[in-house]
């Protein structure tokens, strides 16, 4: 049986620590950039960079905010795909993981 109280807090520090780093991006992205032509060119690479992490942050944000669903409504632990139970090792890894791992790596051992 999954410990879901264990993991729920897992999941709310990883979204508060992800919600931190996006207000940063945010914040780092909203900065006036350089007249230096040179520099902008540099700021507007960083900018990408800094935008892919952003993006990756979100679609990490919707995935937990799906694992606490999960909690909510008794699914969490329990593979999306078989049924069986999602090992800790593996939540503990990936604690928004919807699949076991013998569903992830497609059906083999």
């Amino acid at each position: 049986m999954t410990d879901t109280a264990h993991f729920r807090k897992v999941i709310q520090n990883r979204l508060e620590e992800l919600g931190v780093r996006m207000h940063d991006i945010d914040e780092e992205l909203g900065h006036q950039k350089t007249r230096d032509l040179s520099d902008q060119a540099i700021d507007l690479e960083d900018d990408e960079v800094l935008e892919g992490l952003g993006q990756a942050a979100e679609r990490e944000v919707d995935l937990l905010k799906r694992a606490l669903a999960r909690i909510e409504d008794g699914t969490y632990g329990i593979c999306l795909s078989c049924g069986d139970e999602i090992s800790k090792e593996r939540l503990e890894a990936v604690p928004y993981a919807p699949l076991c791992r013998n569903c992830v790596s497609g059906g083999k051992s």
